[in-house]
């Protein structure tokens, strides 16, 4: 990755602020018990041998330390992150707040003309759908314009220009979980994928070229499908710079649609395209073309909208571990800015027991590989914010391990299933290639809450069966008359395991 001076010096500037110092003591680890020597069992598999492993298990009520092991030492978390952010961004935002869409314009009207130009005003929402910006040119209809002499002018100075954090693969650039934010962007579906589009390939007749699609319909986004229809495998993709996608290799005749999330390049032209074409539907033309500019002061409104609250939209950032959102709320605490955001969540991170000189992070949603975080600070986060009033929401907001229910389960809808642990495990997942985090909350078969935080890197294939096992035995957890347990962990492979993503951006949950 490369950085202008201006860049660096900004880089180098965030880096300061945030670097850590002293390497944290963490709290007293627990005698050894049957606990600790299943949990000790637990880390000494053979699938994690040379990773760099950390756990910490704490009772809910009293912080008691259960078990510790190597957890004061700070490592990757992915999207284990979120925890800290959501946190942050409760605190400052409140669940009650909605990010602002609007149509204005400065220009004059008369009858049905408006004489000017028209501006799409966003507000950092991640959660504008196709039919949001439809309604919006529907209001604009409604008003009684029916033609605008001027431009459709996108304005998305709500949010910096800065699309992509530091540390982000790059390879990883084309996909939907790693969009670029804009204040002006457009999601293609109810998991509010931000900056994205779903691209649709049905198969035709033998040697036939497929049917391609997008999610939302755009003109904005180019399709080049030399893909044919027979036997073979498909790859969908998109070069960096730019909005033309590709469509190769094959699909076998009579299978299912293949559908790819694909993050486009530069999202606020995508939604001002939508928007554009919503406005010739009901019946408004722009004579125009489409530029993008700041919004005059004193501008007339003409239409608007508001997003869900905070508090719902945890669900969806959860649930399904949304890296869009975790970016949206970081600039919107920071007034637009990535920068100013970061340093606000910093300056909130004391508030529910994190000390922000023991950790490092860059990014809201863990994706960076520069973010740097200990278990011991995210179970400090999670015992302290039990006592915030917005708790149960964020509780409720966090995967459910073992429930079919993708707005439930999430991330954990396929994992300990039928165990001790199902519905008893409410956690954040993260997981990169070599990197995988399980932190949040247990009720112990004593029905005593316990707070844990497991954080893995320089993993090779993946340790989600370790981690599985890890939450099962602290379901198992009986206080006093605790025992050991005789069952080991079954562990896949890195073969059996290929995908080190986390299951959401995979589609695989």
């Amino acid at each position: 990755m490369s950085f202008t001076s201006k860049g660096r010096a900004g880089l180098l500037a965030l880096l300061a602020a945030a670097v850590v110092v002293v390497a944290p003591s963490g709290p007293a680890a627990a005698p050894s018990g049957a606990l600790g020597q299943d949990l000790d069992a637990l880390l000494a598999t053979n699938s994690l041998k040379g990773a760099d492993v950390g756990l910490v298990v704490r009772k809910a009520d009293t912080g008691e330390v259960l078990y510790s092991s190597q957890s004061a030492r700070r490592r990757q978390p992915a999207s284990n992150a979120k925890v800290l952010t959501t946190a942050a961004a409760l605190d400052l935002l409140g669940t009650q707040y909605r990010f602002h869409t609007s149509v204005q314009s400065p220009g004059r009207r008369a009858g049905s003309l408006l004489a000017g130009d028209l501006y799409l005003r966003g507000g950092g929402d991640p959660t504008m759908l196709a039919s949001d910006y439809d309604a919006l040119a529907a209001q604009v209809a409604a008003s009684g314009v029916r033609t605008v002499s001027g431009s459709l002018v996108a304005d998305d100075g709500f949010f910096d220009k800065t699309r992509l954090a530091p540390g982000w693969a790059w390879d990883d650039e084309p996909y939907y979980y790693d969009a670029q934010t804009s204040a002006l962007t457009i999601a293609p579906d109810t998991d509010y994928d931000a900056g994205s589009v779903i691209v649709t390939v049905k198969p035709g007749a033998a040697g036939a070229a497929p049917t391609v699609t997008l999610t939302p319909p755009n003109s904005y986004v180019h399709v080049v499908n030399t893909a044919v229809t027979g036997p073979g495998s498909l790859t969908v993709d998109r070069a960096h710079g730019g909005n033309t996608i590709t469509v190769s290799g094959s699909i076998p005749v009579g299978a299912a649609p293949d559908q790819e999330w694909m993050a486009v390049w530069e999202p606020t032209g995508l939604a001002a395209s939508v928007f554009r074409d919503a406005l010739a539907r009901h019946g408004v033309r722009v004579l125009g073309g489409t530029r993008f500019a700041a919004t005059p002061a004193g501008a007339a409104s003409l239409a608007g909208h508001d997003s869900i609250t905070v508090g719902e939209l945890l669900t969806p950032f959860l649930k399904r571990s949304n890296n869009m959102h975790a970016e949206a709320l970081v600039k919107t605490t920071g007034g637009g800015s990535w920068a100013t955001g970061l340093t606000k969540l910093r300056q909130d991170f004391p508030t529910f027991g994190v000390d922000p000189a023991q950790l490092l992070m860059v990014d809201g949603s863990g994706l960076s590989r520069m973010d740097e975080v200990s278990p011991d600070e995210l179970a400090d986060a999670l015992l302290a914010v039990r006592g915030k009033p917005w708790f149960q929401e964020f509780y409720n907001a966090l995967p459910v391990a073992g429930n079919p229910d993708r707005m439930v389960g999430g991330t954990l809808s396929t994992r300990m299933v039928g165990t001790p642990a199902a519905g008893k495990v409410h956690a954040k997942t993260g997981s990169m290639t070599g990197v995988s985090a399980l932190s949040g909350y247990v009720t112990a078969a004593d029905g005593e809450q316990l707070v844990f935080s497991m954080v893995s890197n320089q993993t090779l294939g993946s340790p989600r069966a370790v981690e599985d096992a890890v939450a099962i035995r602290l379901a198992q957890y009986d206080g006093t008359a605790d025992v050991r347990q005789a069952a080991a962990p079954a562990v896949r492979s890195a073969a059996a395991d290929p995908s080190q993503l986390e299951c959401s951006w995979a589609r695989t949950c």
